[in-house]
């Protein structure tokens, strides 16, 4: 909106604030209408119109990720040094709870490998760490999510997210490299795992390695029978997806068949030992604990200490992680960040009630679940009961399951976690993004996620501020009438941090002009509002121009931008004139001059 002249002009003096009681009060009617059921419960809507032939389809697809989701949890559990148990008591109530809340049909909530490391250091393999870290997580999340605050995940660009990944991807697949050859190691750090491999290379456990690795090929090849063209496509499509089971499947019984005895020393595999057999009991997170080594009673505040930064990074980067799955596929579809947060903070809130860690959206599950063919989120609950299935009946089969297999999974996992497109579009799109993204990868592997995942961030922020202290314009000197001025259009808003700069450049260029311009014009076309820093510039920039014997105009600026600068200095209300074209600006400007020579 922009002045005519003289209209209008009280608007120049009058700021205009948000009505905060309307506006609450229209949130407050929204929060009570039927509209805002049907937006917290999304099953209201997908639910009444769901079709008999769905359900089949979802009963394939959840099936197919359960077959996945049991030998992952499994493996995660160990990841984050908790039992492995953790991982299946982590890996069904989330499939229930998305059911309700979730907006995207394809999401598999579960334990993820990013999750089980950023967890591993908080739980010291005490697993009410982990348990009391999964409530608080669901309570941040849920609040988060309430608030409406799913826009903050747009602060978080793109090649930050796939650094974040492809670093995630390198620490978790290095952790298990001991693991693929029967090497024993007490870290899962990048560095860590790489040295006590090489210096314990000597003690690889011929038959642990040789499983591992035949493991690993078989899954690559796996993954691609889903492509050939001969026989029967769905039948090897099946099998693909299905390839984590097979393979887990394929270990127990060699370890079963190849073992001496019951006990774990006649083994020929190193196994991730016993898993306790029933469902995990429903009771209240842990809100006091034990020392495992000397049985000493920790309080509250104890374990909220030893947590620490894990209480703000888990549930943000858990955030991150569903959020940027849930992207990925919602095509077609807006998606609404805040309701995947409630989804996500309910599902990590009641599942603290079944013992577990903290769990998000899974990258890998949630692609089988898309390729499966899935129709709705009811999927969700075939992979959860398939969970308690196996907790009630099958955990004593997975005492035979050797790590070396565990670790292949997860290996062949990660190298496809890595997102290699994504990165070579930056590297076509824009070569600079790339900064942000190796900073972000080289913190999280040499750093922490949690704190790589903040430099990258931050990092990522001075690109913006550069940006924002050097407002585009262009400046130019133009003459009429013998009269010389200099034009700076100005593209885009002018925020506080390019005020000094404009200021500048501006000053330096009448200066440079040796008393020859006697006009600067700034279009302010597409400057819609300023704020109070801008405007104290604008006002000492007058003055300088002033004892440089040139006069400063601001040409048809909006009325928000104008106001500023007049509310701030009514004298300034002089510089802003609003004409239709730069000509009728100059004849305006000598008609002034004339009149004040003649008085």
């Amino acid at each position: 909106m922009q002045l005519s002249m003289c209209d209008n002009e009280e608007e120049l003096y009058r700021e205009r604030l948000p009505n905060v009681c309307d506006a609450m009060g229209s949130k407050a009617r929204n929060c009570c209408s039927l509209k805002s059921v049907y937006r917290f419960l999304p099953v209201t809507g997908w639910l009444p119109k769901y079709q008999l032939k769905y359900l089949l389809m979802d009963f394939v697809a959840g099936l197919t990720v359960g077959l996945t989701a049991i030998p992952q949890a499994i493996a995660y559990g160990a990841v984050a040094n908790l039992p492995p148990v953790y991982g299946l008591y982590s890996a069904f109530i989330g499939g229930f709870v998305y059911i309700l809340f979730g907006t995207c049909k394809d999401i598999t909530v579960g334990p993820t490998a990013i999750m089980a490391l950023m967890v591993r250091p908080y739980v010291t393999g005490n697993p009410d760490y982990a348990v009391l870290l999964c409530f608080f997580s669901g309570c941040v999340i849920l609040l988060l999510g309430l608030l409406n605050l799913g826009v903050l995940m747009r602060f978080i660009s793109v090649p930050v997210t796939t650094g974040f990944t492809m670093a995630g991807a390198i620490t978790i697949g290095s952790g298990q490299i001991n693991n693929l050859f029967g090497i024993k190691s007490n870290s899962n750090e990048f560095l860590a795992s790489w040295i006590n491999f090489f210096s314990h290379i000597k003690q690889t456990r011929l038959n642990d390695a040789i499983l591992g690795c035949s493991t690993l090929i078989l899954l690559l090849i796996m993954r691609k029978l889903k492509d050939l063209h001969w026989g029967n496509r769905s039948v090897w499509k099946y099998i693909s997806l299905s390839r984590n089971a097979l393979v887990v499947f394929l270990g127990i019984l060699l370890c079963y068949l190849l073992s001496k005895g019951p006990s774990t020393g006649d083994l020929p595999f190193q196994v991730s030992g016993n898993i306790s057999a029933g469902l995990p009991p429903f009771r209240l997170p842990p809100f006091h604990t034990e020392d495992l080594s000397t049985g000493q009673w920790i309080s509250f505040g104890e374990m909220i200490s030893q947590l620490g930064s894990g209480l703000i990074s888990i549930p943000l980067l858990s955030i991150l992680e569903s959020v940027a799955v849930a992207k990925v596929f919602s095509k077609g579809k807006v998606l609404n960040a805040s309701q995947e947060m409630i989804a996500l903070g309910t599902s990590n809130l009641l599942s603290s009630f079944f013992s577990s860690m903290p769990i998000t959206g899974s990258f890998t599950r949630t692609a089988i679940n898309n390729a499966s063919g899935v129709k709705t989120p009811l999927g969700g609950a075939v992979t959860g009961a398939l969970v308690l299935l196996t907790l009630a009946f099958l955990t004593s089969t997975f005492a035979y399951l050797p790590k070396a297999t565990l670790a292949a999974i997860i290996i062949a996992a990660m190298l496809f976690m890595v997102e290699y497109e994504t990165i070579a579009e930056i590297w076509r799109a824009k070569k600079r993004d790339m900064l942000p993204f190796l900073v972000t990868v080289l913190s999280c592997v040499f750093w922490t996620l949690e704190y790589g995942m903040v430099v990258g961030i931050i990092f990522n922020a001075f690109f913006i501020l550069y940006k924002s202290m050097k407002p585009q314009f262009q400046l130019e000197t133009q003459k009429y009438n013998d009269l010389e001025l200099s034009v700076a259009e100005l593209k885009g808003n002018v925020d506080y941090s390019a005020a000094e700069y404009l200021k500048i450049v501006i000053v330096s260029h009448v200066t440079s002009q040796a008393g020859a311009t006697k006009l600067m014009v700034i279009q302010g076309n597409e400057i819609s509002s300023i704020d109070a820093t801008v405007a104290l510039n604008l006002v000492s920039l007058r003055e300088d121009l002033s004892l440089l014997k040139c006069e400063l105009i601001c040409w048809n600026w909006s009325i928000a931008a104008a106001g500023v600068v007049c509310r701030l200095d009514k004298t300034a209300r002089s510089m802003f004139k609003f004409t239709k074209s730069l000509p009728e600006l100059i004849e305006t400007m000598a008609k002034k001059q004339d009149t004040e020579e003649e008085v």
